[in-house]
């Protein structure tokens, strides 16, 4: 997140996969569909998604997980490319959490993992999901390591000191600015 509010300050559109994908388990009548026939009708109430039911269940089975990612990602995929079509800058900055995992980083021309110490990765989900650490620690077990991350990534970015990611992205931005 804080990475990609950086590339937003020098006007890079970014595509946040995570907040597109909620939005669209509630919108899409196909997402919902798919929801519905894989986990049953009790995860929707008011045709709002209970979140939390579904990561209970999700987290916990990485067959239910595969089976959620089949209905979503497909979904998020195209969103995306409607979205891409509108855009008139040099780049844009895609963000998902799972790239690597989906093998959707084999569709981008450039990937950059942003890592930080696992302890204040979970402070940070826990205060911005307001999640339990049991529930943050859940998701992480379900994603690949930082290293087998690191072996397909272009860049890493170390998310820890402020001062230095600043300095990162504005090299990277500079760097496809020009390239144009």
């Amino acid at each position: 997140t804080t990475v990609a509010n950086l590339f937003r300050q020098h006007g890079v559109p970014v595509y946040i996969a995570d907040d597109e994908a909620r939005i669209l388990t509630d919108t899409s009548k196909t997402i919902k569909e798919g929801i519905i026939a894989a986990f049953g009708p009790d995860l929707y109430e008011n045709g709002q998604l209970d979140r939390k039911k579904l990561a209970s269940i999700v987290f916990s089975a990485p067959d239910k997980l595969a089976q959620l990612n089949a209905v979503v990602h497909p979904e998020v995929r195209a969103h995306f490319q409607a979205w891409l079509q509108k855009q008139t800058a040099p780049y844009v900055v895609y963000e998902a959490a799972i790239l690597f995992e989906t093998g959707a980083y084999k569709n981008f021309d450039y990937t950059i993992l942003v890592t930080a110490d696992q302890e204040e990765r979970i402070r940070r989900l826990i205060i911005r999901d307001g999640g339990t650490r049991e529930e943050v620690l859940a998701r992480m077990n379900n994603q690949w390591s930082d290293e087998k991350k690191r072996a397909l990534a272009d860049v890493e970015i170390v998310n820890m000191n402020p001062e230095e990611v600043k300095l990162q992205v504005w090299e990277i931005h500079k760097k496809f600015v020009e390239k144009g």
